[in-house]
């Protein structure tokens, strides 16, 4: 089996969405880094660096929660660790374009 990629990371976790906002938190922009280790033939750990939309945002145990178990559901994956980083704080500015026009934002 191939290495997974940072690309297919990502692509999975279009499924993960903030309960509160209608778009996927790819998307949104709240995925900083992911870190792909190889552990043993076949299997890796995959380390996610998030933030979310607000530090007091509600949902960042459901949502973090959310990730680990879909990152897990992937071929070769062994464990996910999710860490969640305020640094640099979350904007508006980070909304993929996709994002912005699900929202009605201008671009």
């Amino acid at each position: 089996m191939p290495a997974l990629t940072q690309d297919e990371v990502l692509s999975a976790l279009k499924s993960c969405y903030d309960p509160e906002i209608p778009v996927n938190i790819v998307d949104l922009g709240l995925i900083y880094d992911i870190a792909i280790v190889p552990v043993e033939p076949d299997q890796q750990d995959v380390t996610v660096n998030m933030t979310m939309t607000s530090p007091g945002c509600p949902e960042h145990v459901n949502i973090s929660a959310q990730v680990k178990a879909r990152v897990e559901q992937m071929p070769g994956v062994r464990n996910a660790t999710v860490n969640i980083v305020w640094e640099p704080a979350w904007s508006p500015e980070r909304l993929s374009p996709a994002a912005r026009e699900q929202l009605g934002i201008e671009q």
